[in-house]
């Protein structure tokens, strides 16, 4: 074998690779690097042993150690049910104002509630429970039903216009698509409502409608327009407004006579999670007392 060439400047044998005048020195590996190498190749080997890490045709090797990431994730549910299973217990045997009046179980039923509501309700009613157009802002103060503690847990458990037989249920008429009003009573019902909020409107138009409003509207609405929460019909007096507060929008409502849907939790989710969600509701909106460490979500 015919000796290899030698580098005139380092006097290190070259492996015979050359690209564009450079050649390669078979210099040899570094002794950290080889011991690192071979210390990973130990470790391997002893991790083969221990841990599960061969597969086969039926499984895998299971390992001296017999470690199951699977048997741990199956561990640590099992506990989170049983801890869960407890606070369950306690919201299950307490009234809702007892709740709210003692601070750790209202953290309790805030944390269910907070992961319960984003789970089922953020998709319409938003994170952070600001609503949008059409889904109602549940950070305010306004209720078509109720705000209390009871009338919340009651709309959630039954829902609004469900299939639930004890449902919320009102009905506005579609005035305008059914041909109970003409296009131009309708137009002028608008104004009325728009004057009833308390901004500029159509004083003729007005006029026009005070009948119009007495016929139809009152019963539900009241003569005064603040609504009748008995029934879900909303306050027309205030500047709160579910399908937007512009003249096109009230005569669309007026029109069309939308009515939402809000499905019953009650086969869903077991009494205790429901007056967790319920607490969770109402601190959102300002109620019940205020608990150290629990942070609600902006707006």
């Amino acid at each position: 074998m015919s000796e290899r060439e030698r580098d005139e400047h380092s006097g290190t044998e070259t492996t015979g690779h050359e690209w564009d005048g450079i050649k390669e020195l078979d210099n040899p590996l570094p002794r950290w690097w080889l011991w690192i190498f071979y210390g990973c190749i130990v470790v391997a080997i002893v991790y083969w042993v221990l841990m599960p890490a061969w597969p086969g045709l039926n499984g895998y090797t299971p390992g001296v150690l017999k470690q199951s990431d699977r048997a741990d994730v199956a561990s640590e549910l099992q506990a989170l049910q049983v801890q869960r299973g407890r606070g369950e217990a306690m919201l299950a045997t307490a009234s809702l104002q007892q709740i709210e009046s003692d601070p750790a179980l209202q953290a309790h039923a805030l944390s269910v509630g907070q992961s319960v509501f984003g789970d089922n309700c953020a998709t319409c009613h938003g994170a952070g429970g600001g609503g949008t157009r059409g889904y109602p802002n549940l950070r305010d103060d306004v209720w078509l039903w109720g705000g209390s503690l009871e009338e919340i847990e009651h709309t959630l458990r039954v829902g609004v216009r469900s299939a639930h037989p004890q449902a919320r249920t009102s009905q506005m008429p579609a005035f305008g698509r059914e041909n109970m009003l003409t296009p131009a009573q309708v137009s002028d019902l608008t104004e009325y409502v728009v004057a009833l909020s308390g901004r500029p409107a159509d004083a003729a138009a007005v006029g026009r409608a005070q009948q119009l409003y007495a016929d139809n509207c009152a019963a539900c609405h009241t003569p005064t327009g603040v609504g009748d929460q008995a029934q879900g019909a909303p306050n027309l007096t205030d500047r709160e407004w579910l399908y937007g507060s512009d003249r096109d929008s009230i005569r669309g409502q007026i029109h069309n006579g939308r009515n939402g849907v809000m499905p019953s939790w009650e086969g869903r989710f077991s009494p205790a999670v429901i007056k967790a969600l319920a607490v969770y509701v109402h601190v959102n909106a300002g109620g019940g007392a205020e608990v150290p460490g629990v942070v609600e979500p902006a707006p």
